[in-house]
């Protein structure tokens, strides 16, 4: 098999299986199949050519930045710095992070399909993250001891002695509405929206290079391959073995893994983490056999499952947070919670994107109209209502083809 002549794959084990592949021939008749890894683990001479290392470190810094949010004396400049740092700067606990030149500001809503011709926009959810990070030091920090009600923030604790919540005036928790949608703002728009795109995949000489094996300067990959792997970092950068990382998936971070993670371990969408994987990994397969067709097909399967996670999620947050509002004795702490983060998983909305159309399942405007029906009365989640969530529960279900029920138990 040419592909497997031409490039060195190394199996786990040595085991592996065969790919039965379509053509990416114009007279559409059929090309060999290509082999295939049981785990994601490619080499050319000897050495991996796997490499995710800025992926690895943003969700480091990431999760250094939501736990900053909790501690009360943290100041705005610092908690800004952190999002948006700056090369030598010792904005982390981690010097290697204060040693790196990345940043979660810089990558985030940064994708080449969604963003590279509409900077206004991408400029305009930067400042909403920055907003976030505003609103937790200047409104809830002062009140950090002070019981929050309609119209003032506070804190709130969780029924039976359970945690504190740390709420703005509008019953909102700052911290989960950042942490949820940096999951689509950063860790899902880069994924699927910038390097699964063929505008990066296929830039420039790309698809030349990686046909003929010519690798990046100093490296052991082609840029093609680089590309898609930083995709697949944005998912499993932090997993304990990333060969392997659905053993441990929902464990490795606070981002995407995580609730690929809770959503596998819904019965109703059982199945769809090895989904994903397997789609990364024969992607990355047929990258390195030339097999442009395949590679396309299974960017699109990640693109579909990794938005269904978000809208999962999203559907399941909202409902948590109206079956705690129909409890006969409401415990607002944990509603609110719920809510929270239902609001940044609605906020990612505007990030997934729907392989038929390579647009989002949900434009940044419905998306807007949305977050207005959970937020927009007088005093946000305090006057909210079980018909309103269950109507937002309804329109985002239909549009990804899974029910309410499914996603909200």
């Amino acid at each position: 098999m040419k592909a497997h002549n031409l490039f060195k794959m190394a199996f786990v084990s040595g085991a592996m299986i065969l790919g039965s592949c379509s053509s990416d021939d114009d007279n559409g008749s059929s090309v060999p199949s290509f082999d295939e890894p049981v785990n994601y683990v490619f080499e050319r001479d000897g050495k991996s050519t796997v490499d995710f290392g800025g992926q690895t470190t943003r969700i480091a810094m990431a999760e250094e930045i939501i736990d900053a949010f909790k501690v009360k004396t943290t100041e705005e400049a610092a908690l800004l710095a952190m999002y948006a740092h700056e090369k030598g700067k010792n904005d982390f606990s981690d010097p290697a992070l204060n040693a790196s030149d990345k940043s979660a500001k810089s990558k985030t809503a940064a994708s080449t399909d969604y963003f590279a011709d509409n900077a206004p926009v991408s400029a305009e959810i930067k400042a909403e993250f920055d907003s976030w990070i505003s609103g937790q030091v200047t409104e809830v920090f002062p009140n950090w001891e002070v019981t929050a009600e309609a119209g003032k923030a506070g804190v709130i604790q969780e029924a039976g002695g359970g945690k504190n919540r740390y709420v703005n005036a509008k019953g909102l928790e700052y911290d989960q509405a950042f942490a949820k949608s940096l999951i689509g703002g950063l860790m899902l728009d880069q994924a699927i929206n910038n390097y699964l795109g063929t505008n990066v995949l296929d830039a420039g000489t790309n698809k030349e290079d990686n046909d003929n094996g010519v690798v990046k300067e100093g490296k052991t990959y082609t840029n093609m391959e680089h590309k898609w792997d930083e995709a697949y970092g944005y998912l499993y950068g932090a997993s304990a073995d990333k060969t392997k990382p659905n053993e441990t998936i929902g464990d490795a971070d606070s981002f995407l893994n995580k609730y690929v993670g809770r959503v596998e371990k819904d019965t109703d969408f059982a199945g769809i983490a090895e989904t994903i994987f397997n789609a990364f990994k024969k992607g990355r397969a047929a990258i390195v056999a030339k097999q442009y067709s395949v590679r396309d097909e299974q960017a699109d399967i990640v693109k579909e499952n990794l938005s269904k996670v978000i809208g999962v999620r999203a559907v399941y947050y909202l409902q948590q947070g109206k079956n705690g509002l129909g409890a006969a004795s409401v415990d607002y702490g944990s509603v609110f919670h719920d809510l929270s983060e239902g609001y940044g998983f609605v906020y990612s909305l505007q990030f997934t994107q729907d392989p038929t159309t390579n647009k989002p399942y949900f434009s940044r405007d419905e998306v807007k109209g949305l977050l207005n029906d959970l937020m927009g009365g007088t005093n946000g989640l305090w006057t909210v209502t079980p018909a309103t969530l269950d109507k937002m529960s309804e329109t985002i279900a239909a549009k990804f083809g899974f029910t309410v029920a499914q996603a909200g138990s």
